[in-house]
């Protein structure tokens, strides 16, 4: 494990890394993880949040397995003549996907991420329920950065939340979020590509120049 780093440092370089080492990832580190995202804010400090740790590797197989049935039926259905089209950033992005649905019960660590589910339905509770949870999650994304560790946010797992939750044991009450894969990376860390501030930036009024 590198030594950690500083946060200005784990942001730049922070981004989606799906090629893990099926090498053991420790409980204290797993535990800081945790540890970490759980300092993250929430709406009324109600803490949502739960974690579910899977490192067995039958109930990893089993999840992979409807990750990459969710993968099938989405984005590898996308023809070969249109993916030829995509930029070569955006290639590597999708290579660098079509990996991890292949190989997600490699991962020695799989993080579920849940949240009680909300008591009222509607668009703004809705938002500030998602708004409550994804801060933990990012949280989680740094924290693993910064102690050397490959983790990427994944959601596909949805398509078969009823299986997963019933797999694992979780009760009707919570919500799956997102389910992040964790390990020893594979290859380098590295700036990620962004649009520039000046790209995405508005001031006092939309300026359709920067859209």
């Amino acid at each position: 494990m590198s030594s950690e780093i500083g946060l200005f440092e784990a942001m730049y370089t922070q981004k989606a890394i799906r090629r893990l080492k099926p090498d053991p990832v420790s409980d204290e580190l797993i535990h800081k993880l945790i540890d970490v995202a759980i300092r993250a804010p929430s709406g009324g400090n109600r803490q949502p949040w739960e974690f579910v740790v899977i490192r067995d590797p039958e109930s990893r197989r089993k999840i992979g397995e409807w990750y990459l049935d969710a993968w099938n039926n989405t984005y590898a259905r996308i023809p070969q003549e249109q993916r030829a089209q995509f930029d070569a950033s955006f290639k590597r992005v999708y290579g660098s996907a079509e990996h991890l649905a292949l190989h997600l019960a490699d991962a020695p660590v799989h993080i579920l991420v849940c949240a009680h589910a909300t008591p009222v339905p509607g668009a703004i509770v809705s938002s500030s329920h998602y708004g409550s949870i994804f801060p933990a999650v990012q949280n989680l994304l740094l924290a693993a950065r910064g102690l050397g560790l490959g983790a990427s946010l994944t959601t596909l797992h949805k398509m078969h939340e009823a299986e997963v939750k019933e797999l694992l044991g979780i009760p009707e009450n919570i919500e799956t979020i997102a389910l992040i894969p964790v390990g020893h990376p594979i290859g380098k860390y590295g700036p990620a590509a962004r649009r520039p501030v000046e790209d995405v930036t508005h001031q006092e009024r939309w300026d359709p120049a920067t859209s």
